[in-house]
């Protein structure tokens, strides 16, 4: 693990199922994600017997991306990812120095991740309202990512309470925001959102993002989101169901580099001149200096007095302290006092 959750935005790259089925495309993910900066990639755990009913339909964006031939069922089936390949990507994610992690969808793909010593747990958006789930992943006393999509705050109220009903504290969950439309129409992401979960529950925020392009990511962090996750793709043109809203691998790249810079950006709450612009104060500012001559024993007036550049003189803040006081010696015209 390069990182952990709570020391600054923890940034996962959603490889999800745009493997395609295929172990060598998902290496190919892992190495993106690796390269890109990110701290963990992220893929899906299930069985389709124990996800979806086989009469079950598709999300529209499903039937958009993937047309009408193939139920959810048989796509969900061929991208399945067996415990082998499971283990095979985790000791390549070790080799590429980045954190692997998978959603379980189901309470097989729970224990099999936990035995095979995931970090943390992330449970999706549709499995909120999933009691048996969340008592079950809650178990397993890991740090827990929760995705809140489609929700209200009762929803997530009634998750929370199941999964604290454990030995898992608030410090241990971080609960995400999020729109499950595959790309989420801007206007309806709704980031305020974001801050009224972390007012109400007490627990770091974060963002699940299925917009299209890098925005609302950024501005996210710029509100407090200590998780980012993003889809991500080597190509969005590929056939499959959610590659369409992912970034390419140039993009994910960016992404997280702008991240980083917002996060410096943001500095600290202390208001005070910075290190940079310090040699301005000299420049920018000004100070009282002479007007015109002044003999020895005259008084300092509106007259022979004003403020003028540079600032490295007696601030034009005494100026009240210092008209009607007597010169103590002579000037030259544009002196400083």
């Amino acid at each position: 693990m390069k990182k952990t959750i709570g020391k600054r935005c923890f940034i996962i790259a959603e490889a999800g199922v745009n493997h395609n089925g295929s172990t060598e495309l998902a290496k190919k993910l892992i190495d993106v994600a690796s390269e890109s900066g990110a701290d963990a990639v992220k893929f899906q755990t299930f069985k389709a017997e124990n996800l979806v009913s086989k009469k079950a339909q598709k999300a529209e964006y499903q039937t958009q991306n993937m047309g009408t031939t193939e139920s959810q069922f048989e796509i969900i089936k061929k991208l399945e990812i067996d415990e082998a390949t499971h283990i095979e990507l985790m000791a390549y994610a070790k080799k590429k120095n980045i954190m692997f992690l998978s959603t379980p969808f189901d309470h097989d793909s729970i224990d099999m991740l936990h035995n095979l010593g995931l970090e943390i747990f992330k449970i999706p958006s549709g499995e909120i309202t999933n009691l048996p789930y969340l008592r079950h992943i809650a178990s397993k006393n890991k740090k827990i990512i929760l995705s809140t999509g489609m929700s209200n705050l009762s929803d997530i109220e009634n998750a929370l309470s199941i999964v604290l009903d454990s030995k898992l504290t608030r410090n241990d969950i971080t609960i995400l925001h999020a729109n499950t439309m595959y790309p989420t129409p801007i206007e309806d992401v709704n980031l305020n959102a974001m801050l009224s979960i972390k007012s109400a529950f007490g627990c770091e925020v974060g963002y699940s993002d299925h917009t299209l392009g890098i925005e609302v990511d950024i501005a996210a962090v710029a509100m407090g989101a200590s998780v980012i996750e993003k889809h991500f793709t080597l190509d969005n043109s590929m056939e499959g169901p959610d590659h369409k809203a992912s970034l390419e691998p140039s993009e994910l790249k960016e992404m997280v580099r702008s991240i980083r810079s917002i996060e410096k950006a943001l500095g600290s709450f202390i208001k005070e001149a910075s290190p940079s612009e310090t040699p301005n104060i000299e420049v920018a500012r000004k100070s009282i200096m002479t007007s015109r001559a002044i003999k020895k024993g005259e008084l300092f007036s509106e007259d022979n007095l004003t403020i003028k550049r540079p600032g490295n003189g007696k601030s034009p803040m005494l100026w009240d302290a210092v008209i009607g006081t007597i010169c103590a010696r002579d000037y030259e015209e544009e002196t400083l006092l």
